[in-house]
């Protein structure tokens, strides 16, 4: 059985690379982007949830199968699609276009879930995203961290903020009442402060902290990550990279952070790795392309050079 299992909507990307040019079909979903992460960085990873019964969902399952990450446990649905979306790239950064109204995952309910599967697992990983595309998600959501709390397992939450999705106000109480449940804590800067009301990076730190969680690695764009628990709190320092796209980024240093929590690292090891993860994964194109191997960020981080522009 998987010891990390990722629990959320996954998707299939097409990204436009270059002005006016034409769309690279890729991959996406917040919590699946965490799971390739995972498995890259060597950890046991399985996925659950649904997609289409169609051919973007082949395209999912195949790529979890080339992965090594188990899929057993996701769906596929005949009456509903795959969510896909579209990235397009500018002077003011990466906008992303979304088809995903009544995808298969949002049609996921708590009797869908694999309860064997999350009682074994060690850790499970769900994010804001998973709760916000329908209210049966968010159920499914709150579900799943019951049976897996219950079973002396772990929480893993990202605070992944999309307001087209669902209203601030419900956010923040979903947020709030599924970090609170959550041993660890995974915020973007921008995302907690409008989910915290809080400013500083120490002060949103601190919140999630006190409100349980045993780890916080809050990223922090291009500044890096701040990274607590209940005996430090110690900002670690950004890599200067020559970064393409930063659609993968927070998605990649998820998924190395838990690959490094599962595998007996300390948590300022493991936000350290997966900061050099992170700065990798902007060196390319696409949510999952870029995601490096576990020996990529070792190398990267003993030697402290640069990765070339275009790295795929």
């Amino acid at each position: 059985m998987a010891d990390l299992l990722c629990f959320g909507e996954a998707m299939v990307e097409f990204n436009q690379t270059q002005a006016n040019g034409p769309y690279v079909q890729g991959f996406g979903g917040d919590t699946s982007n965490v799971a390739v992460a995972a498995a890259r960085q060597g950890a046991s990873v399985g996925c659950i949830g649904a997609t289409g019964a169609d051919v973007f969902g082949d395209l999912l399952h195949d790529l979890w199968r080339a992965e090594g990450i188990d899929n057993r446990h996701m769906a596929r649905c005949t009456d509903a699609p795959t969510g896909i979306y579209f990235v397009t790239h500018g002077a003011d950064g990466h906008v992303f276009t979304y088809r995903r109204a009544g995808s298969a995952a949002s049609l996921v309910t708590p009797r869908d879930l694999p309860r064997a599967a999350l009682e074994q697992t060690r850790v499970l990983h769900v994010s804001a995203i998973s709760q916000a595309i329908s209210p049966s998600a968010c159920d499914a959501v709150f579900e799943a961290i019951g049976i897996v709390r219950a079973a002396g397992g772990l929480v893993s939450y990202d605070t992944n903020l999309r307001l087209k999705l669902w209203p601030l106000a419900r956010a923040r109480a979903i947020v709030a009442q599924t970090a609170a449940m959550a041993d660890i804590v995974l915020p973007g800067l921008d995302d907690a402060r409008l989910l915290t009301g809080l400013d500083t990076p120490e002060e949103i730190v601190a919140h999630y902290l006190g409100a349980g969680a045993k780890h916080v690695a809050l990223t922090l764009g291009a500044e890096g990550v701040l990274y607590a628990d209940a005996t430090r709190m110690e900002r670690i320092a950004p890599h200067r990279v020559a970064a393409v796209d930063a659609t993968g980024a927070g998605d990649a240093f998820d998924g190395a952070f838990l690959a490094e929590v599962l595998a007996g690292v300390d948590g300022l090891s493991a936000a350290r790795h997966a900061n050099a993860a992170a700065a990798l994964a902007v060196c390319g194109y696409g949510a999952v392309a870029p995601l490096p191997q576990r020996g990529d960020v070792v190398a990267f981080l003993e030697r402290g050079s640069l990765p070339t522009a275009g790295r795929s």
